[in-house]
């Protein structure tokens, strides 16, 4: 049975996200900021006095998938459809860059001559290293851009598609790589079920689109709208991971995206933003912080952990800043997407819990994965804030 205990900590997270959301907005930055300081106040690697418990990770997974959602239901089509190659091309540059340099960064603390050895433990742990820096966590760029109403801009719906797509090529080098370490996954096969999956999602899209917005023209804008709108976004984030090992957020994301053009969707989105800003967006961001321990942290691994918070902030700024440049995106909008692009979040904390189960990387290195997570995390908010407001005090000046 549920323990009580979980109202209170409930009501703590919420309290404690707004009154540091708050005054993380007095001084200028993101609310986002102030909901991560609360959890990793509230969590272990401060005071203690909450814990991550089962229902508070369910609750923080939903409240991504609501967040994704949103940002989906949000998504300006004619947009997306203009800049959907250069997302492209923005996260495989934005994806390589990083890879390569979380593979030099760890064969230099390694320091083994079997480093290029392809089946060699030491070149699958590099290489590992690197595929977890090219992780990127769109759920915290989103919600900033959302804050700051600069989502639907050129330079927030590129970060959204490269985001998107990147997480889908991180899945195929986690497949790769676990392939190569163990000959029972079929990778071609993953391969095949990442592609099944787009496909079912495009034509199970087309039709729901259809029913949907002829329902919706029919009833106006009734409770039973957005609800079934929900439906079909946990619907799609549940058979995206559970049948063809997508992640869930991509499920939700393209659920919104097929809603965005329906005669209902600024409704649908109305009713989503109240559930997420009342309830589950706060216990997600929280939840980032509440889970974060960094024990194990010695001194040459500090130093490590510094060495590749470095490394992933810089690649991904200058990967996806070459590729928006190679796009025709200006320089001030290559840096913006670029710093889009830097947090590591909960998709690089799930790749290294692979890498850590399956033994493709050392115990020793979650710790320093943990560091580049929180600092990625918190500094992506400041950064997008401080580069947004300087190009708008240009706009103004001009």
């Amino acid at each position: 049975m549920l323990s009580i205990d979980f109202l209170l900590d409930l009501a703590i997270i919420l309290l404690s996200t707004k009154v540091l959301g708050i005054i993380t907005k007095r001084i200028q930055m993101p609310q986002v900021v102030g909901a991560l300081i609360a959890g990793l106040i509230l969590g272990p690697a401060c005071f203690g006095v909450i814990h991550e418990t089962d229902f508070i990770s369910k609750m923080s997974e939903l409240g991504v998938i609501v967040l994704m959602f949103g940002a989906g239901l949000g998504t300006d089509i004619k947009e997306m459809k203009k800049c959907g190659k250069a997302s492209l091309i923005i996260a495989v540059i934005g994806v390589v860059v990083p890879l390569f340099g979380g593979f030099i960064i760890s064969a230099l603390f390694n320091n083994s001559s079997n480093i290029f050895e392809i089946n060699s433990k030491v070149f699958l742990e590099n290489i590992f290293i690197g595929v977890v820096l090219t992780a990127t966590s769109v759920s915290i760029t989103v919600e900033t851009l959302q804050e700051m109403g600069k989502l639907k801009t050129s330079s927030g719906t590129a970060i959204l598609g490269a985001a998107v797509i990147d997480d889908i090529i991180g899945i195929i080098l986690l497949t790769i790589i676990t392939g190569i370490s163990n000959p029972e996954v079929n990778i071609l096969g993953v391969l095949l079920k990442i592609l099944g999956f787009f496909l079912f999602a495009i034509i199970i899209g087309y039709i729901f689109y259809k029913m949907f917005n002829k329902y919706g023209e029919h009833h106006g804008e009734k409770r039973r709208i957005p609800l079934v709108a929900f439906v079909f976004c946990l619907f799609l984030s549940f058979i995206s991971e559970k049948y063809f090992g997508v992640a869930d957020i991509t499920g939700a994301y393209i659920a919104g995206i097929v809603l965005s053009n329906t005669t209902r969707s600024h409704y649908i989105e109305r009713k989503i933003e109240i559930v997420s800003y009342m309830l589950l967006a706060p216990i997600f961001f929280a939840n980032v912080g509440i889970k974060t321990t960094l024990n194990g942290l010695n001194s040459s691994m500090l130093i490590f952990s510094l060495s590749l918070l470095i490394v992933a902030i810089v690649t991904k700024i200058v990967g996806c800043g070459i590729g928006a440049k190679l796009c025709g995106y200006t320089n001030d909008e290559s840096l913006k997407i670029g710093i889009g692009m830097i947090s590591r979040g909960e998709v690089a904390l799930i790749v290294a819990n692979i890498g850590v189960s399956m033994k493709l990387i050392s115990d020793k290195y979650f710790g320093p994965v943990i560091l580049v997570v929180i600092v990625t995390t918190l500094i992506t908010p400041i950064l997008l804030k401080v580069v947004y407001s300087k190009s708008d005090n240009k706009t103004i000046k001009a």
